[in-house]
C-alpha cells in the first residue's frame, strides 16, 4: 500500500506562480490583501500611498513568482516584496520633499477599531488608548516599528522577519526588544502626566 504523498500549500502556491495561475493569485489577494494594506499602513504611517502600493506589490508577485520556491512560507516573501516597494516609495518622496516647499507636517490618523459590544465609556477609553498607543509607535524608528508590526501583528517568527528585514535573527530581537521597552515608557510616562 503507498500513500499519496499530497502538496503543501507552499509547493502549490511555487507551482501556481509559475504558471501564472490567475484563480491562485485571486485566492492571494482575498487571503493577505488586507494584511499588506495593514503593513503598509504600518510601515508608512499614512493610508495615501497604500493602494498603490499594494497592487504594485500583487503585480510583482505575478511578474517575480518563477523566484518563490516553495520552501518556505510565503507570507515573509509576500512581505519582503512589499517592503522593497515601501522603501523605493519612501526613498521617491524624500527626493521629490527635497526638491518641494511641501513639509509632511501631518499626523496619520491613528486606526481605531470599536468593539459594538463596548459601552460609550469603554469605547472612548480603547479609542485613547489606540491614539496614544499609534502615538507612541510613530515616535519609534521605522525599522523598530517594522519589526513590531511584523512580531506581533503579522505573526512572523523571528527568522521569517530577519529574511524579510535582511538583518540577522539577533538584530530582529534587538529591534523587538527596544521597540517594547520604549513603547513600556512611553506608555508609562503618559499614563502618569495625566
Amino acid at each position: 500500500m503507498t500513500l499519496a504523498v499530497t502538496e503543501s500549500d507552499t509547493e502549490r502556491i511555487a507551482r501556481g506562480l509559475r504558471h501564472r495561475d490567475v484563480a491562485l493569485l485571486h485566492a492571494l489577494v482575498q487571503q493577505y490583501q488586507y494584511r499588506l494594506v495593514r503593513y503598509f499602513i504600518f510601515l508608512l504611517g499614512s493610508r495615501d500611498p497604500v493602494d498603490d502600493l499594494v497592487q504594485e506589490t500583487w503585480l510583482r508577485v505575478l511578474e517575480r513568482g518563477h523566484s518563490y520556491d516553495g520552501e518556505s512560507r510565503f507570507e515573509p516573501w509576500l512581505f519582503a516584496i512589499a517592503r522593497n516597494l515601501a522603501i523605493d516609495h519612501t526613498r521617491k518622496r524624500r527626493m521629490i520633499s527635497l526638491d518641494s516647499n511641501d513639509a509632511d507636517e501631518h499626523e496619520p490618523a491613528p486606526l481605531t477599531p470599536v468593539s459594538c459590544e463596548a459601552s460609550p465609556f469603554e469605547q472612548a477609553a480603547r479609542i485613547e488608548d489606540a491614539q496614544h498607543l499609534a502615538q507612541s509607535l510613530q515616535r519609534l524608528q521605522p525599522v523598530v516599528r517594522e519589526a513590531l508590526a511584523l512580531r506581533f501583528q503579522e505573526e512572523l517568527s523571528l527568522q521569517e522577519i530577519s529574511h524579510v528585514v535582511g538583518a540577522s535573527v539577533s538584530t530582529v530581537s534587538s529591534r523587538i526588544y527596544r521597540g517594547l521597552a520604549a513603547l513600556r515608557q512611553q506608555m508609562d510616562g503618559g499614563e502618569h502626566a495625566n
